[in-house]
């Protein structure tokens, strides 16, 4: 079969651009942390990169995309035998679609890191990895994407470039794990828990807002004018939402910040991944200013309901990845999605769907990593104890430090420096 040459190339580039976004999303949350967890917040990423990339080729595509039954694909591919020089009906090698789908697969379990910062020990966020990717986001992605009881051939709700199979599915995740390992020392009182590089975060977005562009216009899989529009929607969409989240923060009585700029960006890019091929600009900017304006309300949530998810994965992920999936049962244009949305004289059948689709993901998620959380909790462990979380899990867990500074005017190595806190912690000094 013939190969297109444009279209793989353009796969290929989206590939690379959605790989930037896991250490782009290291930054991003390494900024947002404290000082003394900066090292094991990228670490969680980089892992996510290590080992789903392994497990995506020994048996993560198959079962995503294989065939199989409506609830999960095959083993037939595991390996990736037999496929390395095969084409498929969109002209593209294989091989391209396979490495653009394995950067999705990668993502959306560092996404879930986020929830956990200061206290999830290391070797338990590497079990967990490999259990919440097998046990839920290849499966996910089969219902959605490859050919499973959500996407076309079942239920008909739509999900271009993820809001169920990635953002509501981690931020799922991630309420679960910050429940099973309970608050931070200390939170949320007192001002300790700031992000400690701004600088860092600003960073961190402007590679995710990049890296995002591969994420959402590369689903088209071709370099075609559905791509250009996913493109326009992706960048209006998170334009409305800074806007959104500055208005709100505004009405809340707070100054105009460059966190609140970035979260309401993510949030933004969060709503329109699910919608951007369906709808129009305008539609696109709504939704990004429904998003900018709903995701930090649900961030507020957590200090009522009393669930300390360190770097807001639930009120931006999952929150913001449920806007934007239902309002595509608004805001669909029926030449773009096939299905009208409510305001395009479709009715709310559309709306119906896409809501089931969302509350089956979250639930299934939410299920599977509390289970998940319990097993390790109640086997190796799941929180590093007290007083590693006071010294800093940096030091403790990975033995370095994100900064080497001066200590009374002389610059130490990493490892020297690092012991000091932990004697004095252990002895209840520092």
């Amino acid at each position: 079969m013939h190969v297109d040459s444009g279209d793989t190339a353009w796969v290929l580039a989206s590939a690379a651009m959605v790989l930037v976004m896991t250490p782009a999303l290291a930054l991003f949350y390494g900024g947002l942390t404290r000082a003394k967890s900066v090292v094991n917040m990228m670490m969680k990423s980089l892992a996510a990169l290590a080992v789903v990339s392994v497990l995506w080729v020994l048996y993560g595509y198959s079962l995503s995309f294989s065939d199989g039954n409506p609830l999960l694909g095959g083993f037939g591919q595991w390996g990736l035998r037999g496929i390395v020089d095969s084409v498929n009906s969109d002209h593209l090698p294989d091989m391209a679609f396979i490495g653009f789908q394995l950067m999705f697969a990668v993502i959306t379990v560092a996404l879930v890191s986020g929830a956990v910062a200061d206290r999830m020990k290391f070797n338990a966020w590497l079990i967990f990895t490999i259990a919440w990717a097998s046990i839920v986001y290849f499966p996910v992605a089969h219902w959605v994407w490859g050919g499973g009881f959500l996407g076309s051939d079942g239920l008909g709700a739509l999900d271009f470039a993820g809001g169920t199979a990635v953002h509501v599915n981690a931020g799922a995740a991630a309420l679960a794990l910050a429940i099973v390992l309970g608050k931070r020392l200390g939170w949320p009182h007192g001002t300790t828990f700031n992000p400690h590089n701004l600088p860092l975060v600003m960073l961190g977005t402007g590679l995710l807002w990049f890296g995002w562009f591969g994420f959402n216009a590369g689903s088209e899989l071709a370099a075609d004018g559905v791509a250009a529009i996913a493109l326009v929607n992706t960048q209006v969409a998170t334009a409305a939402a800074i806007i959104g989240w500055l208005l709100v923060d505004r009405w809340r009585g707070s100054k105009p910040s460059v966190l609140g700029a970035c979260s309401g960006a993510v949030a933004g890019l969060v709503a329109i991944t699910p919608a951007c091929a369906y709808v129009e600009p305008l539609g696109a900017i709504a939704i990004g200013v429904v998003a900018g304006m709903v995701c930090p309300l649900a961030v507020a949530l957590k200090h009522r309901l009393g669930y300390d998810d360190a770097l807001d994965v639930v009120g931006i992920h999952l929150v913001g990845g449920a806007v934007g999936s239902v309002l595509i049962g608004v805001f669909a244009v029926g030449s773009l999605s096939g299905t009208p949305g409510l305001l395009y004289g479709g009715g709310a059948t559309l709306l119906g769907k896409q809501s089931l689709a969302v509350l089956t993901v979250g639930g299934f998620s939410f299920a599977a990593a509390l289970a998940i959380g319990w097993v390790l909790k109640h086997t190796i462990g799941i929180r590093v104890a007290p007083e590693v979380e006071t010294a800093g899990i940096d030091s403790i867990e990975h033995a370095e430090v994100a900064y080497d500074l001066p200590v009374n005017g002389a610059v130490t190595s990493p490892t020297e420096e690092l012991d000091r806190p932990m004697v004095s912690a252990a002895k209840g000094e520092g």
